[in-house]
């Protein structure tokens, strides 16, 4: 996750040093006043989950959950934007996630620990409302807000961690769009927090007291993501 933010930060200082340039020849003058632009995108993320540990205590120990450690996923997309005025345009981005989130629990008397690697295979479904700033050269950084509908399609059974497949994420973000010979290149650094509570409570796939006993640990679970995406258009 440091990664990706330092990333993230370098695209920024890159878009402020660009716009502190002389002016030039503009390239792909009138592309943004397509009624629709296309494109794919490639990108890194990492996925988290922030947990509400119950307290409960079995038979003297004390569990309690976290991840402590963020693994990078893969991202993979098309975009699509439609044109609203020269500032705002719509995008929608159907995308595929792979990736995967460690669970770790905890004895907090004896400090023995479990840990679980909750994988996820997302099919994402991005809805964002785009503002640009004012073009300079072949620069235009941009802020992006909206929503992001998800599904995730693996299945886990007998271990602790079991999450709902549907979610649906709140999503900020910035980016700059680089207008090069051919094609816009646009790094985009963003920010989805899970709106729902994801956590399957009803566990009959349990059978094992141990594996009952990591699961009663938790009370609630969301999902966060950082994502560093990278968009040809």
């Amino acid at each position: 996750m440091k990664r990706l933010l330092l990333i993230g930060c370098m695209v920024l200082g890159m878009a402020t040093a660009a716009m502190s340039q002389a002016r030039k020849v503009q390239r792909l003058p009138y592309v943004d006043q397509r009624q629709w632009h296309y494109g794919f995108f490639l990108g890194l993320h990492t996925q988290d989950l922030k947990l509400w540990n119950s307290g409960l205590a079995n038979s003297g120990e004390e569990w309690y959950a976290d991840t402590p450690d963020y693994s990078p996923g893969f991202t993979v997309g098309v975009l699509g934007e439609l044109y609203l005025t020269r500032h705002f345009a719509l995008r929608i981005q159907p995308s595929i996630a792979f990736g995967d989130k460690k669970v770790v629990f905890k004895e907090q008397q004896q400090g023995e620990t479990y840990s679980q690697d909750v994988k996820s295979v997302y099919a994402l479904l991005p809805v964002d409302l785009k503002f640009s700033a004012e073009r300079f050269n072949n620069h235009r950084p941009y802020i992006v807000v909206g929503v992001m509908p998800a599904y995730d399609f693996v299945k886990t059974k007998a271990k602790p961690v079991k999450l709902n497949a549907p979610d649906c994420y709140l999503e900020v973000g910035l980016g700059c769009d680089f207008y090069l010979k051919n094609f816009k290149l646009i790094p985009e650094l963003k920010f989805s927090f899970g709106l729902t509570d994801v956590l399957t409570r009803n566990r009959p796939d349990l059978a094992e007291p141990e594996m009952k006993k990591y699961a009663q640990t938790m009370a609630k679970a969301r999902s966060r993501m950082i994502s560093l995406l990278f968009y040809f258009e």
